[in-house]
């Protein structure tokens, strides 16, 4: 055998045990007369002695032979460390090597294989199999597995059944692009990877699979994102014979469960908010309410006025900064070249300093009076000793404005501890909302979306009111997950895609197999899906995704280390009959 334990679990109880032990070099200490070097495996780091005067002459000089990274196997025994080292699980001992060998050599690394490295991002993707070695990388793949454990526990203890769905689909219309897949046997004929399970999910709810999940790689060919990958996994779920209820109470126990295993960590409060309640509120469908800073809309207070910037504005709206009123004139002006940056698109910025004496002193004190800024303090919610900033212009473009101007200044304020976790489900979404290009409404989410049957009516008149039988869960400022009650009879599938800008042709050709499958007793179904790869950064502490994937892509979605995307051959272009034209 290559060990007999692990480089992790040896202590003081083992003193006097003959061990085998294998793995990497971190690095080797030579004095001359004694050698040490730090062996490592996945489990931890043990420390190896070899002494002139009591390790073999053969074993001694070839332990000085030793570089970074080499791979080998030791026998020695188990001896108490003199210069015990606390830091470390082993630190009481070491091991006197009585036997060395040399499993393979090492070119010395690009970088330090060390929890403080010094290489670069770059060169630490070209070399992720290296990366990995470092305990923040390792650990952060062992953490996502842990995770995605407790979700197949949780899920399998309340009867849910993990079922494997296809990878080569048909390419649909709705959503990001697709990634194609040539057929060689279909001349001219092409799969899709799936940008999601929906449709086999609700085909299972159709063949009684009654509770169903997978933890699933999807794939989507569009932008990338510090948070998004062009692929990326799913914990997808479905369940027939439920409402949206049902479906809420179980994901919060699920969330639940998740905190308080992995950080141990109780949440009782999940609160529900509509769309159009956070959008007021925060300015985004994604609120992060670990902290206040709620919008406060100011038109009824600040028009009407002699400021015309104000007065031509469809809305005024502001937020109060706690403890911000003693910043100085650069910080203010500084958050005012912030919002005015072209990612941002504010063209100025109002604020107005609460005194502790419940006076005020505002940018636009020409214009307002003391009364009109105590109105707009009342209407913040602002304190004395808060600063407010106000933005305006049209409604839409300024609350996202604002939104991040707010959360902007919750990461200067250390407002967003990543050990604080703060949940909610927002719900009631718009069940269309229209492309101003083309004219034409899109599914918010996506075409197989339930309406709220209480406003069927108004699909007629006005699409746009509609609300959607959909929820998203939120968390610390992030959609984590996100699903719907379907619909489950043909004719109000055929409805939807009529909205859509469907032909009956079209609907047909796409989806046919689906509103076939609805004749044939199709249950009341509804599911969510998380994204896990976000779940697990969040969980972790992390805004991105990328150091809990073991091999993630770049910025332009290639992989560095095996140089993907590439060309083909021509025998293989051939053979697919695809023809390659780059100009």
């Amino acid at each position: 055998m290559y060990r007999s334990h692990n480089c992790g679990e040896l202590n003081a109880s083992n003193i006097n045990t003959e061990v085998i032990l294998a793995g990497w070099v971190q690095k080797s200490r030579d004095k001359g007369f004694m050698n040490w070097v730090d062996l490592r495996d996945r489990y931890g780091i043990t420390q190896l002695i070899f002494d002139e005067s009591r390790t073999d002459k053969t074993v001694f000089e070839l332990a000085k032979t030793l570089g970074r990274e080499f791979v080998i196997q030791v026998k020695g025994t188990v001896i108490e460390r003199e210069a015990k080292n606390k830091n470390i699980p082993t630190g009481e001992i070491e091991i006197l090597v009585s036997e060395l060998t040399i499993l393979n050599s090492a070119l010395t690394p690009p970088f330090t294989i060390e929890d403080e490295t010094d290489g670069g991002e770059d060169i630490r993707m070209k070399y992720r199999y290296l990366d990995i070695r470092r305990n923040p990388v390792k650990n952060s793949l062992l953490f996502r597995h842990k995770v995605a454990m407790e979700v197949r526990k949780y899920l399998s203890d309340l009867d849910f059944c993990e079922v494997e769905t296809p990878y080569l689909i048909k390419s649909t219309p709705e959503g990001a692009r697709d990634f194609v897949v040539p057929s060689r046997m279909n001349e001219g004929q092409f799969y899709a990877l799936p940008q999601s399970p929906q449709t086999f999910k609700q085909l299972l709810m159709v063949g009684g699979m009654d509770k169903y999940f997978q933890i699933v790689k999807c794939f989507r060919d569009e932008d990338l994102r510090a948070d998004r990958q062009p692929e990326f996994t799913q914990i997808d779920c479905e369940m027939a014979f439920v409402e949206q209820e049902d479906i809420l109470n179980v994901f919060e126990g699920l969330t639940r469960h998740l905190l308080k295993e992995i950080k141990g960590i109780e949440v009782d409060k999940f609160p529900r908010i509509t769309y159009d309640y956070a959008m007021k509120t925060y300015g985004n469908d994604k609120p992060d309410i670990r902290f206040g800073m709620k919008f406060g809309e100011l038109n009824e207070f600040a028009q009407h006025k002699e400021f015309p910037v104000f007065n031509a504005a469809e809305l005024v709206v502001g937020i109060a900064v706690p403890g911000a009123g003693n910043y100085t004139r650069k910080e203010i002006d500084g958050l005012i070249d912030w919002v005015k940056r072209p990612q941002v698109g504010a063209s100025g910025m109002v604020y107005v300093k609460c005194n502790e004496d419940g006076t005020y002193k505002s940018s636009v004190d020409k214009f307002y009076d003391n009364d009109d800024l105590a109105n707009w303090a009342k209407a913040t919610e602002a304190n004395p000793g808060d600063m407010i900033f106000v933005l305006s212009g049209p409604a839409n473009k300024t609350r996202v404005q604002l939104s991040a101007l707010r959360m902007e200044l919750a990461t200067r304020l250390g407002l967003r501890n990543p050990e604080e976790f703060a949940p909610l489900w927002v719900v009631d979404f718009p069940l269309l909302e229209l492309d101003e290009e083309s004219g034409r409404y899109h599914a918010m989410h996506h075409p197989f979306t339930s309406p709220k049957p209480e406003d069927m009516a108004l699909l007629e008149t006005e699409p746009g009111k509609v609300r959607a039988n959909a929820y998203d869960m939120v968390l610390n400022g992030n959609e984590i997950g996100g699903g719907s009650i379907r619909i489950h009879d043909k004719a109000t599938q055929q409805l939807m895609f009529k909205y859509l800008g469907f032909t009956e042709e079209e609907a047909k050709a796409q989806f046919g197999f689906l509103m076939d499958a609805f004749q044939f007793g199709a249950p009341p179904h509804g599911g969510l899906a998380f994204g896990l790869d976000r779940l697990v950064a969040i969980l972790g502490g992390q805004e991105t995704i990328r150091d809990f994937i073991a091999f993630p892509k770049n910025n332009s979605g290639r992989d560095v280390m095996i140089d993907a995307p590439a060309a083909i051959d021509d025998a293989q272009l051939k053979e697919l009959r695809i023809k390659v034209d780059i100009a």
